[in-house]
């Protein structure tokens, strides 16, 4: 998930995304480096943390970017910044094209136990593209990108971990022509694992009608096919993690032409809801979904959260998973309310959360 603080505290900050975080039933924000400047240093990384400890009522665990101000030309100091608090790295949307320098940085990385996190689009194929080609985009006339472009990144990734033998995560899979490469991928033993985000299992490309941009993402919105194979892979565990991608953007910066808005959408405070249509349409159990939510992000990054067990944080969510409602928009924690779920029925709702033990919202 993105904050805002270093550079755009007007669309998110530490604050409200740590309110909006306990509303959602979240205890942990795993935030990325994509801030401005980037936290690419330990000195930025120390500012996030001391920012994050002083007014967000819930944990973080920050992200540090793989390259110096996300350029993909040169490494960051990848020992200092893990020293500093770094979970893992990841210069968020920005594909390092460089395969050199990338594999340097996996390499490097490798030797210190680090992990490292990308995005896997081909980069030229996706330049400016802002739907999933096929009939539906050509009819809207909107600059798409074909599934294949992300099929092509993960095979590129997947050779350099091959090589380096580095620990990496995928932060999103979401169409099916990635999966046969995924699989691959792991029969050959290679340290990987993947997500894929909320708004990829529940929403499809048919929603970007009428050009709305609260539905414009990246990777963009993909055919009612690849959901439903997405939310095939998290069920069998070939996908591990289902994430928020929490990307706030102001009314500026979404009230425009659908392919000059930008990409994202907030995910704190719908994370939970939106999940438990998976479940209300029998496609999940509550158990394998909270493992995807919780356990398995938590131990692919080497949290101590995550689980119910003795000596674990008392880090708690109490949901009724029936409560209907409309979602508004304006009644969101968060700074932006760039959320594609406004005026949708909503199903399920957190009651209370708690961290450390100590509650911090109760409804």
């Amino acid at each position: 998930m993105k904050v805002g603080e270093p550079g755009e505290r007007h669309k998110e900050s530490f604050r409200s995304a740590g309110l909006a975080a306990a509303a959602g039933g979240v205890t942990t924000m795993v935030t990325r480096a994509d801030t401005d400047p980037a936290i690419d240093t330990p000195e930025v990384l120390s500012f996030a943390l001391r920012r994050a400890e002083e007014v967000s009522p819930v944990r973080i665990a920050p992200m540090a970017a793989l390259t110096k101000g996300r350029e993909g030309r040169e490494m960051t100091e990848i020992g200092f910044l893990s020293d500093a608090g770094a979970v893992a790295f990841s210069d968020g949307d920005h594909v390092v094209t460089d395969t050199k320098v990338f594999s340097r940085a996996l390499t490097y990385a490798k030797s210190l136990g680090a992990l490292v996190m990308g995005h896997v689009q081909e980069p030229v194929l996706s330049r400016g593209a802002a739907a999933t080609s096929g009939k539906f985009s050509s009819l809207y006339g909107i600059p798409a990108v074909s599934p294949m472009a992300e099929r092509m990144g993960l095979e590129r990734d997947l050779a350099l971990i091959e090589m380096t033998r580095a620990a990496y995560h995928i932060d999103q899979i979401t169409t099916r022509a990635a999966l046969p490469v995924l699989a691959r991928g792991r029969e050959a033993g290679l340290d990987i694992t993947a997500g894929v985000s909320i708004h990829h299992l529940t929403l499809n490309e048919f929603d970007i009608s009428g050009y709305r941009t609260f539905f414009k993402v990246k990777p963009p919105l993909r055919a009612e096919e690849d959901r439903l194979a997405m939310v095939e892979a998290v069920v069998a565990g070939q996908i591990d993690v289902i994430c928020s991608m929490h990307t706030p953007q102001d009314e500026e910066s979404k009230r425009l032409p659908f392919e000059a808005a930008a990409s994202g959408a907030v995910g704190l405070e719908t994370l939970l809801p939106a999940a438990l249509r998976l479940w209300h349409a029998g496609h999940i159990t509550l158990p394998k979904l909270f493992a995807a939510l919780s356990l398995n992000p938590a131990r692919r990054l080497g949290l101590s959260g995550g689980r119910l067990e003795t000596g674990a944080p008392a880090d708690l969510v109490l949901f009724d998973p029936d409560t209907p409602y409309v979602l508004d928009r304006e009644t969101l924690q968060s700074k932006s309310k760039n959320t594609p779920f406004d005026g949708q029925r909503m199903q399920g709702r957190v009651l209370g959360t708690w961290v450390g033990g100590s509650r911090v919202f109760a409804r």
